[in-house]
């Protein structure tokens, strides 16, 4: 290489690539079985966020032919009236799959909220059923949370999991806690770091690779991380220049490698959640399922 050149950027973890593969399975799956699926996002919140991500996965759904419903409660919703719609459609049979979109807004308890959703219809893998399975080390048995899964998938693509440092940054029930069981379901040495983390650098130093799932735009800098650690942002951030991860732009000069965001974990997490899906139906039916 001349002294005129460049060094090689990171490589970009594109989550397309592999969504696309999971979609023409998925879309196979439909068409072969002459499945009518239907799924139900509950929205109680006035987060931006949220309204983001609901919109993508209503999109995805269009393509596959999945009849998709959005129930928006609103942010003033009572736990009760919350609860009494999930149960309305678990019991409804209708309903395949039934997400329950976080966070909620104020005031409103998710734990709770789970307890009244049907774990087979759970198609996001939130309910204490599906995570008690994955915690147990039961992942065949259970419905996986997607954006957890995406992530693994992506890790995969640069790391062998068995023995590798993995350090995941934000202990959320949608991410980082699920994550941190199917790592170490995989051999990973996980370390779970929240926000009462000292000396992040120090902690991040020995790590292999770094999952950030906060929901805060810059949080992770490149004064946290060494030259050729792997990096998996799946913050989602809405700024006024955009849809922006977790990781500030900086960090891509440091790294081996990266997801994008928008363009990393998302489209693959929204490709598993589908597939989630249909192993939901197959459930519903009482078939076996591996």
């Amino acid at each position: 290489m001349s002294g005129t050149e460049s060094p090689p950027g990171p490589r970009l973890l594109l989550g397309r690539p592999l969504a696309d593969t999971v979609t023409r399975e998925v879309r196979q799956g439909i068409l072969e079985r002459g499945l009518s699926p239907r799924m139900v996002a509950v929205v109680a919140s006035d987060d931006p966020a949220t309204a983001v991500y609901v919109q993508s996965k209503a999109r995805q759904a269009a393509r596959l032919g999945v009849t998709f419903d959005i129930r928006s409660l609103g942010a003033g919703i009572s736990q009760a009236e919350l609860h009494a719609e999930l149960e309305r459609l678990s019991n409804d049979d209708t309903v395949h799959g039934v997400m329950l979109e976080l966070p909620l807004a104020p005031g409103l308890d998710a734990d709770l909220a789970t307890l009244h959703m049907a774990p087979a219809k759970d198609i996001e893998g939130l309910t204490p059923a599906n995570l008690a399975l994955v915690a147990a080390g039961r992942e065949a048995e259970a419905l996986l949370p997607p954006t957890p899964r995406s992530i693994r998938f992506l890790l995969r693509e640069v790391l062998e999991l068995q023995g590798s440092r993995i350090a995941i940054i934000g202990p959320g029930r949608t991410v980082g806690r699920p994550l941190t069981w199917m790592l170490n379901n995989r051999g990973a040495t996980v370390t779970l770091l929240n926000a009462f983390t000292r000396d992040m650098a120090s902690v991040l130093a020995p790590q292999d690779a770094v999952v950030v799932a906060v929901g805060r735009a810059r949080l992770l800098r490149a004064e946290h991380l060494r030259p050729g650690q792997v990096v998996i942002d799946a913050g989602i951030n809405v700024t006024a220049a955009g849809v922006v991860g977790d990781a500030a732009p900086e960090v891509a000069s440091l790294v081996s490698a990266i997801t994008p965001v928008p363009g990393g974990v998302g489209p693959l997490t929204s490709a598993l959640m589908f597939q989630n899906l249909l192993r939901a139906m197959r459930l519903q039916r009482g078939e076996a399922v591996e």
